[in-house]
């Protein structure tokens, strides 16, 4: 399948042995009671709470007598410790721990028993407590109310010491946000205790609001602010030295009037989640570390034959919504849409149905989006529970208790462009394929194999250029953050052709307001692709028509004597000298293209007229990168390309097994010879079109000798 789930911790491998283990110790010793029926009734009860920003795990389960038992899985020793016990029969629905241990607050009600519930104290439905774990065990209560509270420790970016004061938000389903701060002193060597308990500082976050959703991982609050039917996304950045900032806010098209309260990633929502998958809008927010800020949005389900949903790309100011028929409409959506962050793409599926693949960096054109529908082993693979996505690649099974690193699959992604008979659909899975490679040199070898079999099977594009210009893109992209404003991604600008089942509908949004001055990290990003969307016009990427206009020149100089300063061209052909200097530097073993057999002058005039006018885009446009960062990331790009070219001829070469590199044209060829003359003027024609050099003395395999 194009995705793979790859189990990061499981309840029933990692916690339970562990807890059988220990119960078997107990009753060894004569502590415990029961047999091994009362054991595995207990442990039904076994169930994730929360996942902190350190990757720990936060369980509960109710042990023989009811208590109510917390533990915590440390993702990094991949060891278990129970962290407290409740000696009451309550029911656990939210709960955090702080960074360092030694405080958890939680969240709880009494179980219910005939219908009936015993108040916690008169007028509360819900008790929010505060324990210090470790030694003494006090017990604060925060709040005790009749609504729902969930609670959340913030952990701080710098968490190489202790930090004197903690800090908890607490989220109330009477829709307002607080912030309380707890300061701790250590005692008696590692003895830890709440300094004036009796009075903890807290400050309100945020109100009014109808939806929130936690970044564990950037410790980032959005939030729904609903002002006059409009709905207004906010972010809220908390930082280590106890500050915290309103980022931005903006306005999106997005009916959440009668849509509840509702909480994304505040632990496990077992409350607020149960029966409502397929009826009720699925709403989250994704970013990634080159500055996308993307809202998901699918509002709630109100027919079995179609599904829409809508991706507001904000950092590209256009939302798109996408709409996608069922082809097994018999059987009801009984699950809800599943959005994944996957880094520079958002997986959407709906189970037994359909997977989608979109595109974050790249939106503009629907063909760089994967659409696969129906039954396709791709879909039927993957878990029919709904999955909860977490900061980064994380993907939460709170039905099964595992917990995935969701990737993307490079030998399904080549399958796919191998088999499927749609222009579409290669498009994408080239363009992901690359993404998850990024400059592997056996993926692209596996591409390139499969292009000279197949080089006319694309009819919507051209498949070699677009190999050459993805593929030479993603050999930089990590460079700097904004390669992908500089240079092109794919030779395709246009995509008229419509994707079967899906129907797509684009509409320019507002850009978010920022409410801070200055910038760092994502931010800083995300500022730069607003700036961008805002003045970015004509679009800055790099082409080769400067590079055109500039070689003709050169050459109609040469054949009429009239040449500029020896300086310059001199300058050119030293250009050209470090290409091929890199290049060989690159390739250590033996090539089978004659590179430096001959001197080909307006080859290396090209080359090194195309580093020229590279480095003077990049000079432009990437502000704060080193000179020498820059000439080297150029000689690297132009290299690429000319190496992917080398490779495509030589696979052509060697598949044919073909010793010449004249191809003469004064005598019947051979089968081989004709193939390879074939696939040889597509790379001419991909070449020419783009501009682009080719290796030098290439074109002597043309040549009648």
């Amino acid at each position: 399948m194009a995705l793979r789930l790859v189990a990061d911790f499981d309840l029933g491998k990692d916690v339970l042995p562990w807890l059988r283990a220990q119960r078997a110790v107990s009753e060894a010793s004569g502590a415990g009671s029961g047999g091994a029926d009362v054991l595995e009734n207990d442990y039904e009860s076994l169930r994730v709470l929360n996942v902190e920003r350190n990757g720990n795990i936060i369980y509960t389960y109710k042990d023989d007598k009811g208590n109510v038992v917390f533990g915590l899985y440390d993702c990094q020793t991949r060891q278990n410790e129970l962290l407290y016990t409740f000696e009451k029969d309550l029911q656990v629905f939210s709960c955090s721990v702080n960074s360092e241990r030694t405080l958890l607050a939680a969240s709880l009600v009494q179980s219910t028993k005939e219908g009936k519930r015993n108040e916690l104290q008169p007028g509360s439905k819900c008790l929010t407590l505060l324990v210090e774990i470790h030694p003494v065990n006090n017990v604060k209560v925060l709040k005790a109310v009749d609504s729902y509270i969930w609670v959340q420790f913030l952990y701080p970016h710098v968490e190489s010491h202790p930090l004197p004061e903690n800090r908890l938000l607490l989220i109330s389903e009477e829709k307002y946000i607080e912030q309380f701060r707890i300061h701790v002193a250590q005692e008696d060597g590692n003895r830890v205790v709440i300094k004036n308990s009796g009075h903890l500082p807290r400050d309100r976050i945020a109100e009014d609001f109808v939806w929130a959703q936690w970044d564990m991982s950037e410790q980032r609050l959005y939030y729904f602010d609903l002002k006059k039917s409009r709905s207004i996304l906010k972010c809220i950045q908390f930082y280590a030295d106890e500050r915290y900032n309103l980022m931005f806010e903006v306005p999106l098209d997005i009916s959440l009037s009668n849509s509840g309260f509702k909480l994304v990633n505040f632990g496990c929502d077992y409350h607020q989640d149960r029966d409502k998958f397929s009826k009720h809008l699925t709403l989250c927010v994704f970013t990634n570390h080159t500055g996308s800020l993307c809202v998901c949005y699918s509002p709630k389900c109100a027919s079995w034959e179609q599904i829409t949903y809508s991706v507001f790309y904000i950092h590209k100011g256009h939302s798109k919504t996408f709409t996608t028929s069922l082809e097994n409409v018999g059987s009801h959506v009984t699950k809800g849409i599943t959005f994944l962050n996957l880094d520079y793409y958002v997986a959407v599926y709906l189970p037994g149905h359909f997977f989608h693949l979109l595109n974050v960096q790249h939106p503009d054109l629907i063909c760089h989006n994967l659409f696969l529908t129906g039954n396709n082993e791709m879909i039927d693979m993957l878990p029919h529970c709904p999955l909860q996505s977490l900061s980064g690649s994380l993907v939460l099974d709170c039905c099964s208790g595992k917990l995935y690193r969701a990737l993307l699959s490079q030998s399904s992604l080549l399958q796919l462009l191998q088999n499927t008979r749609l222009d579409c659909e290669k498009m994408a899975a080239l363009h992901c394929a690359l993404y998850c490679g990024q400059g592997t040199q056996f993926l692209e070898g596996q591409i390139i194999q499969w292009i000279s079999e197949n080089v006319s099977a694309c009819h919507s594009f051209d498949l070699i250029q677009e190999f050459i210009i993805a593929s030479s893109y993603w050999s930089v992209y990590s460079e700097t953050s904004n390669m992908d404003k500089l240079l092109p991604y794919s030779s395709v600008l246009i995509w008229n052709t419509e994707i079967p089942g899906i129907t797509l509908v684009t509409e320019d949004i507002a850009l978010p307001l920022m409410k801070v001055l200055s910038f760092k990290g994502y931010w800083e990003k995300l500022n730069s692709n607003l700036e961008y969307v805002k003045y970015a016009k004509p679009h800055f990427h790099y082409n080769n028509s400067v590079v055109r206009r500039e070689w003709h020149n050169l050459i109609s100089e040469e054949k009429t004597g009239k040449r500029r300063s020896t300086a310059y061209v001199r300058n050119i052909l030293d250009n050209a000298v470090k290409v091929i200097s890199n290049l060989e530097a690159r390739n250590l073993g033996p090539r089978l293209t004659p590179l430096l057999q001959e001197e080909d002058s307006h080859q290396r005039l090209l080359m090194g007229l195309m580093v020229s006018e590279l480095k003077d885009h990049f000079l432009r446009h990437l502000q704060g990168v080193e000179k020498k960062k820059i000439e080297q990331m150029v000689l690297d790009y132009i290299s690429k390309l000319l190496d992917l070219i080398c490779h495509i001829i030589e696979t052509i070469w060697r598949k044919h097994n073909l010793h010449s590199w004249v191809l003469h044209f004064n005598s019947r060829g051979s089968a081989a010879e004709f193939a390879v003359f074939h696939i040889m003027t597509r790379i001419l024609e991909a070449t020419n079109s783009l501009f682009l050099p080719l290796p030098p003395d290439i074109q002597a395999a043309f040549e009648n000798k």
